[in-house]
Order: C-alpha cells, then sequence, then structure tokens
C-alpha cells in the first residue's frame, strides 16, 4: 500500500503542472498513467507539432513541453506509474483507495483525475494474426526508432503521426507506406514530402489497401495487404506499425460516483473539485461555465486544484499562500541554494 498527500491520474501537462504546484505547498503525490510514457496527449498525438499558446514560450513542440514540465518537478522526487489503469477506487475512514491494473494500491485523501478525456488506448489492427508480435514487431508506437535502421518497416495510416514516422525512418530504413483511402488526412507540407520520398524512391506508398495479416511464427516474416475488390500484395518486413490514433475512454471512471455528462466531470470553480469530496478534476476531462480546452487552462485547474488538496492532506494546518519569488520555505522545496 502506498501512503501519500494526492494521486493524480494523467501524466500529461495539465497533471505535470499540478504535481509541480503540489511540490510547491509542501505535499507528495503519486501519478498513474494508462500510457507508457509520460506526456499525454503532446506525447501521443503531436510530439513534433508546434504549439503556440504557452504563456511566454513563442513556440514548443509537444516533446520540449513535456520535457520542460519533467525537468521543473524534479525537486519533487515524483514517483510514476506507468502503463497502468486506475481500476477500483473507495473510500473508507475518509481517505481514498485506489487499485491499478497493475494490483497497486494506493491510499491517499486526494484524487486528481487529470486525465484528458479519459485514458488513452491505440486503435489497433483489426488482424488477430497481428496479437502474438504486439510489443515485438508490431507496434503503435515508437520508443526508440534506432531499432529500425537498415530495416524493413511497414507503417500503416494516413494522418500526421504516420507521416511524419514514414518521413523520418525513411532516412535508415525502407519504409513501405499503407492507408486505407487514397487521400492522406497529414499535413499539407508531410504529404508533399512522402510524395517526393516516392519519387525519389526513399519510400513505397500503397493507397486504397488494408492489413489482412501478417506471417511469421516466432518471429515477424512479412504481411499481406488486400483491397476491397479482393486484389492482394505480399511483402517482407521486420517490423509492421500502425498508426490510427487513440480511443478515447473514460473506462472505470463512470463508475466512481461522480457527476459525469457527455464524458466530462462537472467541477466548482474555486478549487475544481467534484461532487465527490477530495476527488478534482482538471484538464480537458472537466467542466464548467467558460470553460476552455487550453493547456493554460489546464494550468490554471492544477494550481487551484493544489491548493484544494491541502485541506485534506493537512487538517490541522491552515494553508497559507506564498510567493515563490520569496518564500524560503518553497526556495528549501525547490532546492534553491540562495
Amino acid at each position: 500500500m502506498i501512503n501519500t498527500d494526492v494521486v493524480i491520474i494523467g501524466a500529461g501537462p495539465t497533471g505535470l503542472f499540478c504535481a509541480h504546484q503540489l511540490g510547491i505547498i509542501g505535499l507528495k503525490c503519486e501519478i498513474v498513467d494508462n500510457l507508457d510514457k509520460i506526456g499525454g496527449q503532446c506525447i501521443e498525438l503531436y510530439p513534433d507539432k508546434p504549439i503556440y499558446d504557452i504563456p511566454a514560450i513563442p513556440e514548443c513542440t509537444g516533446q520540449e513541453l513535456t520535457e520542460n514540465l519533467i525537468e521543473q518537478i524534479k525537486p519533487f522526487n515524483v514517483n510514476f506509474h506507468l502503463g497502468e489503469r486506475v481500476q477500483e477506487v473507495k473510500n473508507k475512514d475518509n481517505k481514498w483507495i485506489l487499485k491499478t491494473s497493475a494490483n497497486k494500491e494506493f491510499i491517499s485523501p486526494n484524487i486528481v483525475i487529470a486525465g484528458g478525456v479519459g485514458s488513452f488506448e491505440p486503435r489497433k489492427f483489426s488482424s488477430k494474426s497481428c496479437e502474438i508480435f504486439e510489443g515485438k514487431s508490431v507496434l503503435y508506437s515508437i520508443k526508440d526508432k534506432a531499432i529500425f535502421k537498415n530495416k524493413t518497416v511497414a507503417i500503416f495510416g494516413g494522418g500526421d503521426s504516420a507521416l511524419d514516422w514514414a518521413i523520418e525512418l525513411s532516412k535508415n530504413a525502407k519504409v513501405i507506406l499503407v492507408h486505407r483511402r487514397d487521400e492522406f488526412r497529414g499535413a499539407q507540407a508531410s504529404v508533399e514530402q512522402i510524395k517526393q520520398l516516392e519519387k525519389e524512391k526513399k519510400l513505397e506508398i500503397y493507397t486504397q489497401y488494408q492489413l489482412s495479416n501478417v506471417k511469421g511464427q516466432k518471429v515477424l516474416e512479412g504481411f499481406e495487404i488486400k483491397q476491397e475488390n479482393g486484389e492482394s500484395k505480399s511483402f517482407k518486413a521486420d517490423y509492421v506499425l500502425g498508426f490510427f490514433g487513440l480511443i478515447m475512454q473514460l473506462g472505470p471512471i463512470l463508475n466512481w460516483g461522480l457527476n459525469i455528462d457527455k464524458k466530462t466531470i462537472a467541477v466548482n470553480t474555486e478549487n475544481f473539485e467534484t461532487n465527490q469530496k477530495g476527488i478534482f478534476a482538471i484538464g480537458d476531462i472537466c467542466s464548467y461555465p467558460g470553460k476552455l480546452k487550453l493547456i493554460l487552462s489546464g494550468f490554471h485547474e492544477g494550481a487551484l486544484a493544489a491548493r484544494g488538496c491541502f485541506k485534506y492532506a493537512r487538517p490541522n494546518e491552515k494553508y497559507r499562500f506564498e510567493f515563490t519569488t520569496t518564500s524560503k520555505n518553497v526556495k528549501d522545496r525547490l532546492g534553491v541554494k540562495k
């Protein structure tokens, strides 16, 4: 059983900044996320795309924003529990007990739900033949692009992620790009670039095809694609990558007694607490009059939710606001020597 002041569900920008604000006021937190990496939508959907609405930062990518937020919370030694979903939540003696899909248990007076619009799960290939290779040679995200060097890689999808990775991996690998439609959905500049790479014979493109099966026993050997008219083609390949976007699901949150409407959770605007005492919701998953789905708004919500957690984590102490520029306590927590 892990005992902590706050459990944050969601390791996206909003959850990360909330962890920072909790550390600033002297509270410990643990972060749980269904994805296998830190960063939420920023990492999963647009790691290399520019973001223009972060205050004082004219432009940054999702990857850069995530890295900076991780650096910002380093002084607080936050623990991450990635690739885990919170399955069960129950209240006992004014404490919340949470159990994850990895059978970890947490006890805390506070829960902050910062899970975007729910937990993210990749859309997968429909072919059952892919299942035995999942996580090995059939992949839905990329952790280390170096493994594809001098390999044959099939990429399925027509959006930004598929195009971006086709362009990137074509530098060091043989790339076969397959899309079920004629037209790609990615940025026009990326579409033009892959067509140019095709002309230069640096990658192959097949449209109006879908994966029918993959071949191999213990090791992936190749794959087959088919058109609606039944025409098929077979290829050898070392890896098959699918980029079909994410399925966003509320999952077990639906059973926690929260006031949910249209996949969002109603909160107050004082501290973003839900109808359940000690459960807060911030980011895209929360709703209130005038809500804007901006990262900036999520940062504001996380700061106020952190202060809302204080009264449950420290019931015998009165919260006193301290400026980071002048407070010795805050500077000590941040490890500032001056």
